[in-house]
């Protein structure tokens, strides 16, 4: 059976690779070519796309995903941080955007109500690029991040009242305030509804399905709940895009928003890539060319009304002048939402065609121009501040942002040795995280107060929100082989300082893990063959410092020397050391032998009849450390001694005999040595 729109995916998707991979060759940004995909495979260009409909709707599922992970990284309490920004720094953005275009408009000879149209088209932003080109570079929690995505949300938020009311202003609509006051009474609702499952429904369903150990169906449960959200709020009236921000905001307040994350990222950047070809496709090349001039002094008006209201919200809010200059050229472009509400002015009258092909053109442009109007922002708030007066520019703050993590050490596995690491560091004061796989380990440790979070390593994207780049030591003690080595090898393409320690169970292991990027390979097989032979030169009475030397050796050689007997160049020589038929012993007494007990060490003369040294004596719960020849031995008392194998044996079976054995010269029987 034939499907018209795989043949349009491939396409699509087959073109968006070749012209990526040229872009990436010259250094140009990947949005900028999936645009230009667009304007080749769009009724524009070769007309290779027949489905435009069909590829409109996987567009939007792109913006959803987008926005849904967006509210991943966010969580209601950093959210009601910004409402200040959201409600104030939204509202003077849209609303001085919307007064300044219906100026214009006035100007250029539009009516009332076609003008003020114009403004609401124009001051919408497109989040979709926007946050994707904010998130590339890490900037979403940066205070110009902030401000940014406060607006973007409000923008979100008006652009719901701007569609009840565009029917108004054409004369069409009867009874507009009663569709605002339910609108507002269904926003409250939804807010509850969020509310109580970012508290109480959703992290226990999670827990519950963590549980399972199942990833197929957490995937499954995360996509449900971003689509069911989403789902509900465009029911409501209100965007989907609002809805897929809410949903990961749900989600957030839990211990699994950064597994969740890892999860999505792959299909967000599938289906948001179907967005911006979606994009491209809308331009009309040929009206763009034949109306070039009038289209770009547009798209400079544009820029220049856009980023100076933006840059004025935040102003207001108390933000430094590059702040301001930061955001105002973040928000010059319109946005995707205004494509929507252009076909609603276009139904009701509110544009013609020639119009509405100038917003189109504009619009494309401008966005394609945002990856680099933004790369140079920061270059040119530098150059404002350092040309204009003193007077006239806000200072910045010299306290800024601290990282949330830095210098710490990244723990991937809270097993065994994860625990012993992290008891460690907390009680030497060194900054810690756990990544752990086991939900029920994470919630038991989080309510200890342990920095624990659920998540499998093997997605870059968790080792990113574990500060990974700023951290000093990532020890990697999970049991799975194949998983160390992916985990290994993402740690080292996220960050080339990063020690990396990683715990493998055989030696055979060892150099597929140096090979992925890690600097030391802790072989359990061998360690545990360490730490036995150290304890056998240790009862050899090998010095403690040959022993540690030895040691040395073996793990700087990466084991070289266990796994190959046939050079003895560093093993410590015993056979030398005239000690080694030395130990000790602990030896109880009884009152049986009266030649021991009772006496005093100078009477007994122990270590000439036994040739055995009294080291220290237990004596019921007193231990006496200082034994001389005035000591007295009495029945009961625990003697620490030292000496010959063969003398302790004859000095043990003297203390259980009834009379004294003092045979100490003759050679211990077999059975004795036993």
């Amino acid at each position: 059976m034939e499907i018209p729109l795989l043949a349009d995916i491939i396409i699509m998707l087959g073109l968006a690779v070749f012209v990526i991979l040229i872009f990436q060759k010259l250094r140009l940004p990947t949005i900028l070519g999936l645009l230009i995909t667009g304007l080749i495979a769009g009724p524009s260009g070769l007309n290779l796309v027949k489905a435009s409909h069909e590829v409109e709707m996987l567009s939007e599922i792109g913006v959803i995903l987008l926005l849904f992970i967006i509210g991943l990284e966010f969580s209601l309490k950093e959210l009601m941080a910004i409402k200040k920004y959201v409600l104030i720094g939204g509202a003077i953005q849209v609303f001085a955007t919307i007064l300044a275009v219906n100026l214009i408009g006035h100007v250029l000879g539009f009516s009332t109500s076609e003008s003020l149209f114009l403004g609401f088209l124009f001051s919408l932003s497109s989040t979709a690029i926007v946050l994707k080109i904010l998130q590339d570079r890490r900037e979403i929690n940066s205070p110009h991040g902030r401000m940014i995505l406060a607006i973007l949300i409000f923008q979100d938020i008006i652009v719901v009242p701007m569609m009840l009311v565009t029917p108004l202003m054409a004369g069409k609509s009867e009874n507009i305030l009663f569709s605002v006051i339910f609108l507002v009474l269904k926003g409250l609702l939804i807010v509850a509804i969020v509310y109580v499952s970012a508290r109480y429904v959703v992290p226990k369903l999670l827990f519950q399905i963590t549980k399972t150990r199942s990833k197929e169906l957490f995937l499954l449960s995360t996509i449900v709940i971003c689509l069911a959200v989403a789902g509900l709020t465009s029911s409501m009236g209100l965007s989907l895009s609002l809805g897929a921000f809410l949903a990961g905001l749900i989600i957030s307040e839990s211990e699994y928003s950064h597994q969740a994350t890892s999860n999505i990222i792959p299909f967000r950047e599938v289906f948001s890539s179907f967005f911006f070809v979606s994009i491209g496709m809308l331009l009309d090349v040929q009206f763009l060319t034949e109306h070039i001039g009038w289209v770009l002094f547009f798209t400079l008006l544009t820029f220049v009304v856009n980023s100076f209201m933006g840059g004025i919200a935040s102003f207001v809010l108390g933000f430094p002048t590059r702040t301001a200059i930061l955001v105002g050229f973040a928000l010059f472009q319109v946005g995707e939402f205004a494509f929507i509400l252009s076909k609603v002015g276009l139904e009701n009258g509110l544009m013609n065609n020639l119009s509405y092909q100038y917003f189109l053109s504009v619009s494309v442009l401008t966005m394609a121009f945002t990856p680099f109007v933004i790369s140079q922002a920061n270059p040119f708030a530098t150059w404002v501040l350092r040309h204009l007066p003193k007077g006239w520019v806000r200072a910045e703050k010299q306290t800024r942002m601290a990282d949330e993590y830095n210098d710490h050490i990244v723990i991937i596995g809270y097993g065994l040795t994860g625990r012993h690491i992290a008891r460690v560091a907390r009680q030497v004061g060194i900054p810690y995280n756990i990544l752990e796989l086991n939900s029920e380990t994470v919630r038991r440790e989080r309510s200890k107060g342990e920095p624990i979070f659920y998540g499998d390593a093997v997605h870059p994207i968790i080792l990113n929100h574990l500060g990974i780049q700023q951290a000093r030591i990532a020890v990697v003690a999970i049991s799975d082989a194949k998983a160390t080595k992916q985990t290994v090898a993402n740690i080292r393409s996220l960050s080339s300082t990063v020690h990396i320690i990683a715990r493998t169970s055989f030696v055979t292991e060892m150099a597929e893990n140096y090979r992925m990027g890690a600097d030391e390979v802790i072989p359990e097989e061998l360690e545990t063959s360490i730490e036995i032979f150290t304890r056998v030169l240790d009862k050899y009475l090998v010095p403690r410092d040959e022993i540690m030397n030895f040691i040395d050796r073996i793990r700087s050689g990466n084991y070289s020397m266990m796994r190959s007997l046939q050079t003895t160049e560093f093993l410590p020589s015993v056979s030398s050391l005239h000690l080694t038929g030395m130990t000790t012993a602990a030896l109880k007494t009884f009152p049986e032998n009266k030649q021991i007990v009772g006496r005093t060490l100078q009477e007994s003369d122990l270590r000439a009849r036994y040739g055995i040294t009294i080291l220290a004596i237990k004596r019921q719960e007193t231990l006496i450390e200082e034994v001389d020849h005035n000591t007295f031995i009495l029945a009961g008392d625990l003697l620490y001694v030292f000496g010959r194998k063969e003398n302790l044996i004859l000095f043990e079976r003297a203390l259980k005999a009834s009379e004294e054995l003092p045979e100490t010269s003759r050679q211990p029987e077999a059975e004795d040595l036993i």
